[in-house]
Order: structure tokens, then C-alpha cells, then sequence
């Protein structure tokens, strides 16, 4: 039912009583607010100003009150959860294996291999990429460029002998497969090794344009190039001749994917710093030499040829993965659309191949290696799909492998180590940062 309109009237006569009750409540504080005032010299000069000063208060308070302010502090980054994990493992790779007085990790006997190293490395500098992480780790970063000389050493490159007798023979400098003398015994450069060194050398140079970490990356191209091998031991021609070999040891029978692969990525890498053609030469020409010689029907790489010209057709993610990379990263710079389709049809091949299943019974070391690879063509194709596979493999790597202490258990029995803690961590800081910085 609708009251009629006279109705309201005692309700809004109730309503108007109470305003005015509580206006006249309020007077007498106002009145004393303003009486006080008038004993502030500045406010009481204010109020018997007239109004063109008045028209200025404003503003001076507010000027007055800013120069009291303190400084803003930076804001945080915010980071997502790859980046929160990523660098929960790489703390637990530096507590559990760094040794900071001699700027290495623990291993066998006393410090780790190259390999474990190098990925350590890889991780430092994937970690650095964070958002607000680079100056948290610059030290660091130095430490590891400085303490990466134990490993170095140096040999001569066999050359030829010209027209004149003279030698065309180098000294080449590397880093072994152990510490060297007089820290450690040494031993065999292993070439895969010198190049996971050496790409993250050239993204440190990228990062922090220190001149010496150019040229260690440099120093271990020179040795890369000097490796490539067409003929055999007494100087017969190799069964599909040249490739990277797997090693530097006298008995090595192997010219590896895993040697050439990063090769033409690091090659890749040092032309877009200095432009030097030869870089970009020798990419082309190590790509090119897997395609002929280790790529199967099923259009995924082998492992290996041997000296004798018999192929190991053992497939791994991370030959793969190179080969993705490689191509891509040489579509870049020549803008040769056969190099993106060789990388598109490997990437499609491995997908299928490389389930989960098959990843998780590998090394981390291997699968982070391939994502790497494999977003970093995502990055430029943008097709399915996409990170989800690594975004799944970290996912199960969090619930399955991680201990309490945040470190990583692979392998019967599960065995937390450099290697595979170093991966992790990997893979957790690529789901976080720009893939332009993979490279």
C-alpha cells in the first residue's frame, strides 16, 4: 500500500530536527578550531590577508609537505612462480654444492667436472636474467669467470705443411674435463663441454659487456674450429668426412650431433657480436654436416659416426634440441626460410618421440637442454605447444623430485646432484625470462 504524500511530513519534520540538533553540537568545536588557529602566526597572517595571497597557500603547503617527504623506495620486482622456484634451487645448488673459498663446486675427488660446472655456469647466468637479479649475482658471475681458468689448458692444433715445408699448425687453449695442474690432474677437452662454456660466456658478454668473457667464448670457437676432422690418423680420408670430434684424447672415435649442434650455436652467437664471417661460416658448415651425415628418417638426429663410418643411432632429447636451436638461431642471421622449416620439422619429430615419459627416465641435464632449444623456436613460430611441455616437466619435477631443502633427487636410488640440480634450476629461470636471452 502507497502512503499518501502527507504522510512523510512528520518523519522528514523528525529528520530536519535532528540536523539542526547536531549542527548546533558541532559549532562550538568549530568555533575553538578557529580561535586556535588565530594564534599560529603563519595561519593567523593567512586570515587577514587578502584573497590574492590566499590563492597561493595552498600550493606552498603542499610544496612544504614534499620536501619532508621521504624518498620513494624502488618497488620490487614481482616474480612469477618459475622465477620464485628458479631461484629457490639455484640457492640450494650454492648452499649445498659452492665452494666459495676457491670458486667451485664440490665433486669428485675435491671439485666437479667441467660438464656439471658448465651447467652450473648456465644457470647462473639463466638466474641472472630475472627480473632485479643481475646485480644480486654480478660477483658471483665474476667469481665463476675467474675460477673457470683451473680448467683451462692449452695444446696445438695439428695444420697442414705448405709448399715451403712451414707448418700451419696453432696452439688452441680449452678447458679439461678435470681441474689442471696444479689443483688438479687434468685430462682430455672434451668439445661439448668447452661449448656450453662458451655459449654462456657469450651471454655474459650480452649481459654485463665484460671484454674477457668475449674472448674466452672466442678462445673456445678458435679451439672448436681447429677440432674439425676430415681425415683419420695416418691422413686417409674419414668415412663422411669432417664433424666436431667428441674429444681431444688421442683414442677418441666419435664426431657427435652433441659436438656440432652448439657448435653452429656458438658460432651463431660470436657473429652477432662481431660480425666476423668466419664464425657464421663455420655454423653453417657444422649444421650442414650433421644434416648429411646423422640425420635419420625419422627425421631426429643420431648420436654419433664413428671413424670406421658406423653410426650410433641412439636418439637423445638434447641432440635434438641443439639442431632446433641451430637451425633456428642460423634463420636469424641469414634469413634462409630452409633452416626455420629444418628446425620445425626436428621440433615436430621430437615432440612426438620425446614424451614425458622418455624425458623423465634422461638427465635433467638433457631435457634442459632441449627446452631451451624448443621455446626458443617457440619464441619465433609461436606454435602449439608452446612451453607446456616444460611447464609439465617442471610441474612433476616440483612434486616428484624436490627435497625438503629444495634441492633435487634423480636416479636409483635418488641422488641429489650438480648436474641435475644445476638443470632444474634452468628450466625453472627459462619458463621465467625473455628467450631472446637464451642465446
Amino acid at each position: 500500500m502507497t502512503l499518501p504524500r502527507t504522510a512523510h511530513r512528520p518523519v522528514l519534520a523528525v529528520c530536519l530536527a535532528t540536523v539542526l540538533a547536531l549542527a548546533g553540537l558541532c559549532a562550538p568545536v568549530l568555533a575553538r578550531a578557529a580561535r586556535s588557529h588565530d594564534h599560529i602566526p603563519m595561519l593567523a597572517a593567512r586570515a587577514h590577508a587578502h584573497a590574492a595571497p590566499l590563492a597561493h597557500a595552498a600550493p606552498l603547503a603542499a610544496r612544504s609537505r614534499s620536501r619532508h617527504k621521504a624518498p620513494a623506495k624502488p618497488k620490487a620486482p614481482v616474480l612469477d612462480l618459475y622465477a620464485r622456484r628458479a631461484l629457490a634451487a639455484y640457492e640450494a645448488m650454492q648452499q649445498n654444492f659452492y665452494v666459495a673459498s676457491a670458486g667451485l663446486y664440490k665433486g669428485e675427488p675435491e671439485y666437479s667436472f667441467l660438464w656439471p660446472f658448465s651447467q652450473a655456469l648456465a644457470a647462473s647466468v639463466s638466474v641472472a636474467h630475472i627480473a632485479g637479479e643481475q646485480p644480486k649475482l654480478e660477483t658471483s658471475l665474476h667469481a665463476l669467470g675467474t675460477s673457470l681458468q683451473v680448467y683451462a689448458s692449452s695444446s696445438v692444433a695439428p695444420g697442414e705443411t705448405t709448399a715451403s715445408g712451414a707448418s700451419t699448425a696453432i696452439t688452441v687453449y680449452s678447458y679439461d674435463d678435470v681441474t689442471a695442474p696444479p689443483i688438479g690432474p687434468g685430462g682430455a677437452s672434451y668439445y661439448d663441454d668447452n661449448e656450453w662454456v662458451g655459449i654462456e660466456l657469450a651471454r655474459m658478454y650480452e649481459l654485463n659487456h665484460d671484454p674477457t668473457a668475449l674472448s674466452g667464448a672466442e678462445q673456445i670457437m678458435q679451439f672448436v674450429m681447429a677440432g674439425w676432422q676430415t681425415t683419420g690418423a695416418e691422413g686417409h680420408p674419414l668415412p663422411c668426412p669432417g664433424g666436431v670430434p667428441f674429444s681431444n684424447a688421442k683414442n677418441n672415435t666419435q664426431r657427435n650431433t652433441i659436438t656440432d649442434g652448439p657448435a653452429a650455436e656458438l658460432g651463431v652467437q660470436l657473429y652477432r657480436i662481431t660480425h666476423e664471417a668466419r664464425y657464421l661460416q663455420f655454423a653453417e658448415m657444422a649444421y650442414g654436416w650433421v644434416r648429411e651425415c646423422l640425420l635419420e628418417p625419422s627425421g631426429l638426429y643420431a648420436d654419433h659416426i664413428n671413424l670406421d663410418g658406423v653410426i650410433n643411432h641412439s636418439l637423445w632429447s638434447y641432440t635434438q634440441g641443439v639442431m632446433i636451436g641451430a637451425g633456428t638461431l642460423l634463420w636469424q642471421v641469414t634469413h634462409q626460410s630452409a633452416y626455420l622449416s629444418e628446425a620445425r620439422a626436428t621440433a615436430k619429430a621430437a615432440l612426438v618421440y620425446f614424451d614425458y615419459g622418455k624425458l623423465s627416465s634422461e638427465n635433467p641435464f638433457f631435457a634442459a637442454v632441449f627446452f631451451r632449444n624448443q621455446i626458443y623456436l617457440d619464441s619465433v613460430t609461436h606454435e602449439a605447444p608452446g612451453t607446456l611441455p616444460a611447464r609439465e616437466y617442471a610441474y612433476w619435477a616440483w612434486l616428484r623430485h624436490r627435497l625438503t631443502d629444495n634441492l633435487f633427487a634423480y636416479g636409483s636410488p635418488p641422488t641429489a646432484e650438480l648436474l641435475g640440480q644445476a638443470a632444474v634450476t634452468q628450466i625453472y629461470a627459462l619458463l621465467s625470462i625473455s628467450p631472446r636471452t637464451y642465446f
